[in-house]
């Protein structure tokens, strides 16, 4: 059966209707899954493995079976452990049938079908009795149902229910109990994601500031967590103003409560300070004597301990509702509040505190609407002085008295920085701290469907851009300025300015320190074969017929560049999209030794001959080859299918590509051949 999805198109901004397989949705699901990397985790793995093993063991000295119950199942490798430890019997649920699929195959390959039944259902639909999915209840409670959060994969209301419902009274848990850990801190980079700092900009008549209006200031922002590999940030980013603090811990294997509640924590600042930042991250302890322990922290806080890389557990960063000066020494009250799913902060003053009416905070809700437009990295743009200043310089030098401006991007500061320059008239939503209502006007229309009336029968001598767009993933598909300029042409000016002038596409060879174990297969976990799930992946990561790259914040993967960087498009806005196809081919030489784990793609704008902005590298740093990337920005990462070690280059190894840019579709596709 085929399925007509409905889709805006990102660099095209054409709405299509695109025909899928019925597996469509499923190859997605898989293709993007984290399944390789927590195979991948070895100190996850043995930690279950050895905590799986004491529990089983604990159950038969007491001269009972072991029943196991091990819910989100996966491949079936929580499964596999307890039946090679000696249980007696593991019920295995798992809610995604191809999923299902997968374990029932891995389980029988592997020869467990006999101690392992597999149950296609949600955990709340499972009935146990005679004639129900299981014979009785369980003994052993085992789960992977953590997120960075730990309790955003609704892991609370489903253990709620399995206690209630489907394990025994006073069973074992694997794990025993998650702790939660937070640091209050400062740090100007991180605070830069959550709030709009003042913009200075140098005009014709002295010094201009754009302010963010009060109800932005004041906002609290959104409730969701900001997850990031917090072991990236260097320290010198952030200052550090309490020592680390337990915040709550969770005990599996007793019965559990979903319903929202809070927790508090008396905390005494070790430096002054404005306290901005919640840093937070859990361990879980495997075992109730808490000697196999799985831990989250970053290194900082356990800098003894080595440190396993992975992508399916990082930290998080939490934003307080508002900035609070705090004194070394003074008694503070920091209070996490949380519902089934998110977590949130509030810190307050001990004199605060004794108005106890005020604990309960209710979850933040964005007032200013900008926490809705921009996400966590697009305020960090927005706040880069550096970048802002490009644009300042490039239309310092191209606006006039009388240039009538139209800015195409997403919730831009370009307008309000052309207004200060100099211009007449344009775009945006955030005027009236600043009083420009009736300076810049707001086009509610579709580029294609701009009428002269909108722009009071003048033509538009600057046309200006980020280019940004909410709709982007990958770095080109802001290539939909183009689109959008091309549909106003009839608008513009003989001698218009189109600022970027251009854009070029640039590409990569690189070697990853980790991220490459997302899309590398297992083989065997623990011993177990797992080949159906790589297969499985693999599948589902060729179910295009072109490979496709992904969309990856790489200031957060460290990797080494093998060869230079290569210009391999170029994007001229002067001219509407062409009717014609972009393409090229060539090859790029590799130039140190290591393992070439695949390509990175971004975009440069070009502001003026001597003005770009890269979306991507912005530097290598050593001889090694270590790259620097915009921080504010996802690259494009193009796995290769295998992997090529180039441990000598007496004879230099070239990569051949192919890279393709269908204007009709807007879409990129690349091979390239080791």
């Amino acid at each position: 059966m085929k399925t007509f999805c409905g889709r805006a198109n990102p660099t095209t901004g054409s709405l299509e209707w695109l025909e899928e397989g019925e597996d469509y949705d499923y190859h997605q699901e898989i293709a993007r899954s984290r399944y390789a990397d927590m195979l991948h985790d070895k100190d996850r793995n043995v930690k279950y493995y050895q905590g799986i093993h004491a529990a089983v063991s604990r159950v038969k000295e007491r001269g009972e079976k072991a029943i196991v119950l091990d819910i989100g199942t996966g491949t079936g490798l929580l499964s596999m452990m307890a039946a090679s430890a000696g249980a007696d019997f593991c019920y295995a649920i798992e809610v995604f049938k191809p999923m299902a699929n997968a374990a029932v195959n891995i389980v029988e390959k592997n020869g467990f079908s006999d101690k392992i039944k597999v149950i296609n259902k949600h955990s709340t639909e499972v009935t146990v009795g005679p004639d129900g999915d299981m014979q009785c209840r369980a003994n052993i409670l085992v789960t992977e149902l953590f997120d960075t959060e730990l309790i955003g994969e609704g892991a609370l209301p489903t253990y709620e229910h399995a206690h209630k419902y489907l394990v025994q009274e006073g069973c074992e848990a694997v794990p025993h109990r998650a702790t939660v850990y937070v640091q209050l801190v400062e740090s100007k980079r991180m605070w830069s994601w959550n709030k709009l700092f003042p913009v200075h900009v140098e005009a014709e008549d002295g010094e201009k500031i754009i302010v963010p209006p009060s109800e932005m200031e004041n906002c609290p922002g959104i409730p969701s967590v900001c997850d990031i590999q917090l072991n990236q940030m260097p320290t010198s980013d952030f200052t550090v103003l309490s020592d680390v603090v337990t915040m709550f811990s969770v005990d599996f294997s007793k019965p559990v409560q979903s319903a929202s509640t809070y927790y508090r924590v008396q905390l005494e600042p070790v430096k002054s300070g404005k306290a901005q930042i919640v840093l937070s991250w859990w361990d879980i302890d495997m075992d109730p004597s808490g000697q196999i322990n799985c831990t989250m922290a970053p290194y900082w806080a356990k800098p003894t301990s080595t440190l396993q890389w992975r992508d399916h557990w990082m930290q998080c960063v939490y934003f307080l509702p508002n900035e609070e000066p705090v004194l070394q020494g003074e008694k503070l009250f920091l209070t996490a509040c949380r519902d089934e799913y998110s977590v949130w902060y509030k810190l307050q003053k001990a004199r605060e505190e004794e108005n106890k009416a005020d604990v309960r905070v209710g979850s933040p809700v964005c007032r200013c609407r900008a926490h809705l437009l921009w996400n966590r990295p697009r305020f960090g743009e927005l706040n880069d002085q550096n970048r802002t200043h490009q644009y300042i310089k490039s239309l310092r030098k191209v606006l006039k008295t009388d240039s009538v401006c139209l800015c195409i991007s997403d919730g831009s500061l370009l307008p309000v920085l052309a207004h200060y320059l100099g211009a007449k008239q344009v775009q945006y939503f955030f005027f009236e701290a600043n009083h420009l209502e009736d300076k810049i006007k707001i086009i509610e229309a579709r580029p294609e469907l701009l009428k002269p009336s909108h722009l009071e029968d003048k033509k538009i001598s600057v046309l200006v851009g980020e280019p940004f767009f909410t709709t982007s993933l990958l770095p080109w598909h802001n290539l939909y300025f183009w689109y959008a300029r091309t549909a106003v042409s009839s608008h513009l000016a003989s001698n218009v300015t189109v600022l970027p002038q251009s854009a070029s596409l640039h590409m990569m060879i690189v070697e990853f320190q980790d991220l490459w174990r997302i899309r590398s297969p297992c083989g065997t976990c623990e011993g177990f074969d797992v080949r159906t799930m790589d297969d499985m992946i693999k599948d589902s990561l060729n179910f295009r017929e072109s490979k496709e790259a992904e969309p990856h914040p790489l200031w957060e993967y460290p990797c080494k560049s093998l060869s230079d960087p290569q210009e391999v498009l170029t994007f001229d806005f002067t001219k509407t999209v062409p009717q014609h196809g972009l393409s090229t081919e060539g090859s790029v030489n590799l130039l140190r030794k290591g393992r070439s784990h695949g390509a990175v793609l971004w975009m440069e704008y070009h502001l003026a001959a001597d003005t770009s902005i890269s979306t991507g590298l912005m530097q290598i740093s050593n001889e090694k080859g270590n790259c620097e990337w915009n921080p504010h920005c996802k690259q494009a990462v193009y796995f290769f299918s295998s992997v090529i070690e180039s441990e000598t280059l007496s004879d230099p190894t070239a990569v051949t590509y192919a890279i393709n840019f269908d204007t009709k579709t807007g879409e990129i596709a690349m091979d390239f051949k080791l």
